[in-house]
């Protein structure tokens, strides 16, 4: 089999998609890097011997013998260096792949910037997935809903034969989801989203996507986009001369008078109230938990 390497045109799959994939017998000592990647990238080691260099989550280099049986996972933002050996260079597959369920694939797998290596549970999985590798990187004529289809067989050969591999419990993969929900707040909030659109964006039904509210924050997720719109409006409010219908828009909230209710609700008072009064403590922030409270820290300055 000669070296092999192509890149999948279409990019238009959400959930998982391939950026590019192939196939190589390294020369003695041939190296790739220092490279920062821009989605995940997964090398199978066929056979042969190399060495991983990698940065891991605080920024530190750390060195990893890998040889045939074994594979590493290089994540988005980390800088690596790999090599083969001089003696016995390896001879590989790999695939660069992201998506929405890319990071919980991963989650599956137990694979981290501080745990890199890949190492087998069950030589039937991974002797697939090694095969499913070589397939796509054997038919890159084929077409996308085939290759996409033998990269979901790739992520679930990968979860299921990762020696390093956790079982979610309910909390961890609930948490999981609620920091899925933050982020698609966060990015959407200026939106006319709703708890049904972020229930969407998880991939989760709304009521378990309120269970898991209740359960870490003690409140609904429309209690907490609420209150999560009214911080970003005053702070607003606060650095801005923007009239307040044009932020009631910013946030999401075309109707002024729903914007005037909403943030009273919030704040005890009118938005024209809140900015003409003196500088706000901490004390007057929206009503809420200590966990909401904390996420809305993370994003937004104290108005």
């Amino acid at each position: 089999m000669s070296d092999l390497f192509h890149v999948l045109q279409n990019k238009s799959f959400i959930d998982l998609c391939m950026y590019q994939f192939g196939y190589c017998q390294n020369n003695s000592l041939s190296s790739y890097g220092p490279f920062v990647r821009n989605h995940y990238l997964f090398h199978y080691v066929i056979s042969g011997t190399g060495t991983l260099q990698a940065t891991d989550s605080e920024g530190a280099d750390h060195k990893f013998l890998i040889r045939s049986g074994q594979g590493f996972l290089i994540f988005p933002g980390q800088i690596t260096t790999y090599w083969a050996d001089e003696h016995l260079p390896w001879e590989y597959t790999w695939i660069e792949f992201d998506g929405m369920h890319a990071k919980e694939a991963l989650i599956l797998s137990g694979l981290s910037m501080n745990n890199p290596i890949y190492r087998s549970s069950d030589k039937t999985y991974t002797e697939k997935m090694m095969n499913t590798m070589l397939y796509i990187a054997d038919h890159p004529a084929e077409t996308d809903f085939n290759l996409i289809s033998h990269l979901y067989m790739f992520i679930d050969c990968l979860t299921r034969s990762c020696a390093s591999k956790t079982i979610p419990t309910g909390d961890s993969m609930s948490k999981y989801y609620l920091e899925w929900a933050f982020d698609y707040i966060d990015r959407n909030f200026h939106n006319g989203i709703s708890v049904a659109d972020i229930a969407d964006s998880c991939k989760i039904h709304r009521n378990y996507l309120c269970r898991i509210f209740r359960d870490h924050l003690g409140i609904s997720p429309q209690e907490f986009l609420i209150t999560y719109r009214m911080s970003k409006a005053a702070q607003l409010l606060r650095t801005t001369k923007l009239p307040v219908k044009d932020i009631g828009n910013a946030v999401g909230y075309p109707n002024q008078l729903h914007f005037s209710r909403a943030f009273k609700n919030v704040y005890g008072k009118s938005p024209k109230q809140w900015r003409d009064e003196p500088l706000h403590t901490s004390s007057e922030n929206p009503n809420g938990t200590n966990s909401e409270k904390n996420f809305i820290s993370k994003t937004t300055p104290e108005p």
